[in-house]
């Protein structure tokens, strides 16, 4: 009889852990280099070759992980949009939530306005959105829209009011706080004299984003437009 005691096996290490890092590692260099070839030539120079000889990799390495070129750009644009990267948590949250109150409206208004001012990279897909047509491009606006069509219907039903075009007024807004950003980060110059490089001159947009919706709120509680 064999006294010695019997040594437990030995559990089999997983092989796959290594080349999943490695693949991760691999679509996160290709995703860095489509900003990287963006910063040196442009959305032009948005090529496999370009985006290969940037990361280091072979290009066929874009067709493995992705299937398309388009595929790639989409990744790396959704994950500098602020609605699908910054503000997803708050966003779900949102979602999940019975109602939009006017603090939430205004901090999403808010907070989407300090990060195309602080962010440069959303700041030139914004210009590329306005100046490429781009099926990347146009799925990310419409999945934007997706997401903006169910919070705008819990404001609505929030703060109903037939007499007062939410929807209209939140565009107007919206867009005025992408090109108020904007210019001021690509012009520096001051808007309506208004300097949005400068501290005092943020904190007046971001005022009257709130200011504008408490006027919008008592319209509708008064069940009248002031």
């Amino acid at each position: 009889m064999n006294n010695m005691e019997e040594r437990p096996e030995k559990k089999a290490r997983k092989v796959t852990a290594g080349p999943i890092r490695e693949k991760a590692r691999t679509m996160d260099k290709l995703i860095a280099a489509v900003g990287k070839v963006i910063k040196k030539h442009g959305y032009p120079g948005l090529t496999i070759a370009n985006i290969a000889s940037e990361s280091g990799l072979d290009r066929k390495l874009v067709y493995t992980y992705f299937g398309t070129l388009d595929n790639l750009i989409e990744v790396y644009i959704t994950r500098q949009d602020y609605w699908k990267s910054k503000a997803n948590q708050q966003i779900e949250s949102l979602l999940q939530a019975e109602t939009l109150s006017k603090l939430a409206m205004v901090n999403l208004l808010q907070g989407q306005f300090d990060e195309v001012l602080n962010d440069k990279t959303l700041q030139r897909i914004i210009h590329w959105e306005l100046g490429v047509k781009s099926k990347p491009l146009r799925k990310l606006a419409d999945a934007r829209e997706e997401i903006g069509e169910q919070l705008l219907k819990k404001f609505e039903a929030t703060y109903p009011n037939k007499d007062v075009d939410i929807r209209a007024l939140l565009a107007i807004q919206t867009a005025g706080l992408y090109y108020l950003a904007l210019h001021a980060k690509s012009n520096g110059s001051t808007f309506c004299g208004i300097d949005l490089n400068t501290e005092e001159g943020k904190n007046r947009i971001r005022k009257s984003v709130e200011t504008t919706l408490e006027h919008l709120i008592k319209s509708a509680k008064d069940g009248k437009v002031e």
